[in-house]
């Protein structure tokens, strides 16, 4: 497997949440357990994909700038979170609020693996992508369990 690849695993986990984030009745404990959930996986996905995947980009002129911008939407996405947290889930806005988490997420992984993935891919070697995958995967174990 390599890094790309163990990206999208988390991906496609984090596009089911939203799903069925989105899905969910107002009133009921499913809605709290999804987004729990959700707000774990976007916490370890990003941690550890800046930390062994972005963090080593900044060695390559040309993956440098995207990178940041990464990051950055990282951190916007923290806010949308932060901000869902001080809400009632059932209150006025509170869906519109995670509306607008989910759309910021598919919005950040649609660019990394339309855009980013392509120029990161041509940086790396194959022995680096297949490194840094299990670094990823062992960043994101570490994460995941450390809540």
């Amino acid at each position: 497997m390599n890094i790309f690849e163990a990206l999208r695993v988390s991906h496609d986990t984090q596009r089911a949440l939203c799903a069925r984030l989105l899905a969910s009745p107002p009133d009921g404990p499913e809605r709290h357990a999804i987004f729990l959930e959700l707000k774990r996986e976007l916490a370890a996905h990003e941690t550890a994909e800046e930390r062994c995947l972005y963090v080593p980009l900044f060695d390559h002129d040309s993956t440098v700038d995207a990178s940041r911008h990464a990051i950055a939407e990282h951190h916007e996405m923290d806010e949308m979170v932060e901000d869902l947290e001080a809400k009632a889930l059932n209150e006025p806005g509170w869906m519109a609020g995670a509306k607008k988490l989910c759309e910021k997420v598919e919005h950040h992984l649609r660019e990394e693996e339309t855009k980013f993935f392509q120029l990161a891919g041509k940086v790396l070697t194959a022995t680096q992508k297949a490194s840094l995958a299990r670094d990823y995967e062992a960043e994101f174990l570490t994460q995941r369990t450390s809540d």
